[in-house]
């Protein structure tokens, strides 16, 4: 084995070559002993760097997979999720069916209506159970938030900017706005416009 050994001159570049003959002995063993810790330690951290390439390649894996699985969940519950409103529904259609095949046999007109309101309280309370809310619109001051006016008018016997009539009913999903009450909403005339006129 030869060991260079950097001699104590000035210029850096000088160095001697040191056989096993000429290196004392307890130099020799120390060097071969750190060589032996260095390639212990260097194994060390092979074994240490292949298990973190393996937890990595394994962390990548597990999010790939991850993403798909959210993936098909979302698509599932776009497509699917209305699989419960639609499960309380549907007995809902089988009464409108059942009253039209009535309607067609019956000549009791009472009837038909007395049923078709039951059946419209049930589709009320269907969508109820499911967090749809009705706006309640007149007589109620006019609010651009849950009303959409679709005609001014003018009557005494409603207040300034209050829905006078509903024209078709608004609704709330769970607080939020699913529809506008569409309204016509007073104009009262100013009591100095009419008497000019």
């Amino acid at each position: 084995m030869q060991v260079m050994v950097k001699k104590q001159t000035k210029d850096p570049q000088d160095h001697v070559t040191l056989s096993d003959a000429e290196m004392p002995q307890e130099a020799a063993e120390d060097i071969e002993k750190k060589m032996a810790d260095l390639m212990t330690k260097l194994q060390e951290k092979e074994k240490e760097a292949a298990d973190n390439y393996d937890k990595y390649v394994r962390a990548v894996a597990e999010l790939d997979n991850y993403r798909k699985r959210a993936a098909r969940e979302k698509a599932d519950s776009l497509k699917y999720g209305q699989e419960n409103l639609i499960r309380d529904i549907l007995p809902h259609v089988d009464s409108l069916e059942r009253a039209l095949e009535h309607a067609h046999s019956s000549e009791n007109f009472e009837a038909f209506k007395k049923g078709l309101k039951l059946v419209k309280q049930q589709f009320v309370g269907c969508l109820e159970k499911h967090g749809v809310e009705k706006i309640e619109a007149c007589g109620r001051d006019f609010d651009p938030n849950v009303h959409e006016a679709m005609l001014q008018v003018e009557s005494d016997a409603h207040e300034h900017n209050q829905v006078v009539d509903e024209l078709e009913t608004g609704y709330l999903l769970n607080g939020r706005l699913l529809r506008p009450a569409k309204v016509s909403v007073n104009k009262r005339i100013k009591a100095g416009k009419q008497n000019k006129e």
